[in-house]
């Protein structure tokens, strides 16, 4: 798919679901993306009073999340191109009366943000659904301060035998069910699968974080590969 066709495709998905994203991650992970995202924050060891940018933010989990680790003297800016993605944001971050959070409608592949201006960037599950990979990474490279942080949570590919085999049958057969079940959105959800077959193994993003400028890149995995973290400092 060509970046512009696989852009308006992305948008169409995620503004169709956003009303549903929540429910449906927590069912299609069950219930364990929460537990990754907090075991990766806790790898992070966000400073208090420190400035961050949740790219791909979706409906502003990572970035609410963030925003209470770095306190009110810190501040967090979640980006997303979905506009109903970020609504739901929003009403999280009033519900829960948060003042350090803002929500920024933008594109990944091209921050609106000065080089050097952030301590943290982080992309949780929005990596494999950008046009250019890379130009991403050197996107979120640039914007990250020297000494600072760029994290990705993301899904990857299982190496074990059997289990990748039952995995691949989920997110190809039974994932899609699951969001006509649950979200009434069966094309969507094949979308998703479709996504995650196409992205990186550990070991390909790992290189693509060294290529984009990362050093130390350090990287986890989850539930058996099916999700990784990779972590490098600028």
């Amino acid at each position: 798919m060509d970046p512009k066709s696989k852009s308006e495709k992305v948008h169409h998905v995620f503004e169709s679901i956003s009303t549903k994203y929540d429910k449906m991650n927590a069912i299609i992970s069950f219930k364990r993306h929460k537990a990754w995202r907090k075991n990766v924050m806790k790898l992070m060891n966000v400073q208090q009073g420190a400035d961050c940018l949740d790219v791909c933010c979706g409906t502003g989990d990572w970035t609410l999340a963030l925003s209470e680790a770095v306190g009110t003297n810190g501040y967090v800016i979640g980006l997303d191109f979905s506009q109903n993605m970020l609504a739901v944001g929003e009403s999280k971050r009033e519900e829960q009366e948060v003042q350090n959070v803002t929500f920024v409608h933008g594109n990944a592949m091209e921050l609106p943000y000065d080089d050097h201006q952030f301590d943290y960037v982080t992309i949780g599950f929005g990596l494999r659904n950008v046009p250019d990979y890379m130009q991403v990474l050197k996107e979120m490279h640039r914007v990250v301060k020297p000494g600072g942080q760029v994290v990705c949570l993301e899904t990857s590919q299982p190496t074990l035998p059997v289990f990748k085999q039952i995995y691949f049958v989920y997110f190809k057969h039974i994932m899609p069910l699951l969001g006509k079940m649950f979200a009434k959105s069966y094309d969507e959800y094949a979308w998703l699968n479709e996504s995650t077959q196409h992205f990186p193994g550990k070991k390909e993003l790992k290189n693509m974080f060294l290529e984009a400028g990362f050093s130390n890149v350090k990287v986890k995995s989850y539930a058996l590969g099916v999700a990784a973290m990779h972590l490098g400092r600028k």
